[in-house]
């Protein structure tokens, strides 16, 4: 996932699948900088001479440099804010509660994207802003605003919020990051480390598009879902998430978010396709959520069951070793009315093979819609039956 600057003392800115299987199973409920690459940016380079006195009175000659890359720069670093999430310290029993305050807890950086009706919409990283009792905006001038969470989103690292538009006035333009191409260069723009390094500008390419990442949801250990990201050597630091990544027009083509940290990795920054994200920004705005199909049962993977119970609680042939143990079924669901009954082994769903717990939510939640027919195949008793399961969203 993303990374965002965790509460540290530092210098202002100047300034649910639970249920049990006899005792032997648990499931989980399934609901619902710049670089030789910028030829094109340094090709359109103006030089402007000035002359500069010294305090000595010998003049120097000095240019200033403007190329594609300040130009974008100046163009759009202002729709990329500071994002502050605060929340309320540990109560000291000997300070009465009406004392205390909301505190920083972390930082990380969000994109302004739309102005309407006098507020101003903003889209971040769902981490950035998980657990905060009061979100601030800090803009490039250093205004401060308060900010409303419209929605959130965990399975996309995603959230929308909402501020005063007034004193905002630069905007940014989304892209389009089906075209994107390994070796097309790029420009983030962020808040590494904390919003002491506000609008830090790093450059690269798109190393690779269409990257599949696993992403462990609850922090079980356990992968819960695959999350397809860019791939950038751009740099991308704790405080950047939630921030911009640029084409060479100026566009929003991604929306940083996550970072490979380990020793021997360096270079290697993920970011959300704008094209992913917008979907999910529009839902967050109208809707608070993004509304999902579900099946309305409780599962887990076949392999977290040890061999044993498989042929006496699940009578599965021996050929079998891969699938989907339902240990529980919502009353009134989808599932319920289709017959799905708990220690069914889902193999199958709309004829795709089902082998995990991750491959059916990814295709629940990437091909399927609400009031769809999901068509599945599961083992029970030792046959293989089919069922007809009407999809509805997910609570």
């Amino acid at each position: 996932m993303g990374y965002y600057k965790s509460s540290e003392p530092k210098k202002k800115r100047s300034g649910y699948f639970a249920s049990s299987f006899t005792g032997l199973i648990a499931g989980a409920v399934l609901v619902g900088v710049v670089i030789p690459e910028f030829a094109d940016m340094e090709a359109s380079a103006e030089n402007q001479p000035r002359t500069v006195e010294t305090a000595s009175g010998v003049q120097s000659l000095s240019d200033i440099v403007t190329t594609d890359v300040t130009e974008i720069v100046e163009a759009t670093s202002a729709a990329v804010v500071g994002i502050t999430n605060m929340k309320t310290a540990q109560q000291n029993p000997f300070v009465p509660a009406a004392n205390s305050e909301a505190k920083e807890a972390g930082t990380g950086s969000g994109v302004i994207y739309k102005k309407d009706n006098g507020s101003a919409y903003i889209v971040t990283n769902n981490h950035v802003v998980e657990g905060a009792e009061k979100v601030k905006v800090t803009l490039a001038d250093e205004t401060e605003l308060d900010a409303e969470v419209l929605g959130t989103d965990v399975w996309t690292d995603l959230a929308v919020l909402k501020v005063d538009g007034d004193s905002i006035s630069t905007v940014a333009e989304f892209g389009d990051s089906s075209v994107l191409k390994a070796g097309e260069p790029v420009i983030a723009i962020g808040n590494p480390l904390g919003l002491q390094f506000s609008g830090s500008v790093t450059t690269g390419v798109i190393s690779g598009t269409e990257r599949l990442v696993p992403i462990d949801i609850n922090g079980d250990g356990t992968e819960d879902w695959q999350a397809e990201v860019l791939q950038t050597d751009a740099a991308i630091n704790p405080g950047n998430s939630g921030g911009a990544l640029i084409n060479s027009q100026g566009q929003v083509i991604g929306i940083n978010s996550m970072k490979i940290a380990q020793d021997a990795v360096e270079g290697i920054g993920l970011a959300i396709p704008i094209n992913t994200a917008v979907p999910i920004i529009e839902d967050l705005e109208k809707e608070g959520e993004v509304e999902r199909p579900a099946i309305g049962i409780s599962i887990m993977d076949l392999a977290g069951i040890p061999k044993q119970y498989w042929n006496t609680e699940l009578s599965l042939p021996a050929n079998v070793t891969e699938g989907v143990v339902v240990s529980e079924v919502a009353p009134g669901s989808g599932a319920d009315k289709a017959g799905i009954q708990a220690y069914d082994v889902i193999v199958e769903m709309d004829g795709e093979p089902v082998n995990s717990v991750l491959e059916l939510r990814q295709h629940l939640y990437n091909e399927t819609k609400i009031g769809e027919t999901l068509n599945v195949k599961v083992y029970r008793g030792g046959e293989l039956v089919e069922a007809e399961i009407e999809l509805t969203e997910s609570l």
